[in-house]
C-alpha cells in the first residue's frame, strides 16, 4: 500500500484567476521571490478561483 505524506506549506501571496490576457502576476511575483532565495511556487486553488504563491514552510 502506498502512503503518502502532506507537506505543510505557507501561502506567500494571493492573484485573482482572472486578470488581463497575457499577464502573470502570480508567476512574476514567485519569480522575484525565487530570485531572493524563497523557493516559491504556484499553484491553483480552484475552490477560490486564484492562483497562490506558496513556500513550503520549513524556508521561511
Amino acid at each position: 500500500m502506498a502512503t503518502t505524506s502532506t507537506q505543510a506549506r505557507m501561502v506567500l501571496e494571493r492573484f485573482p484567476a482572472g486578470g488581463p490576457r497575457g499577464s502573470w502576476p502570480a508567476e512574476e511575483y514567485a519569480a522575484d521571490q525565487r530570485a531572493q532565495g524563497t523557493n516559491a511556487q504556484v499553484v491553483m486553488d480552484l475552490r477560490t478561483d486564484q492562483f497562490l504563491v506558496v513556500t513550503d514552510t520549513t524556508t521561511q
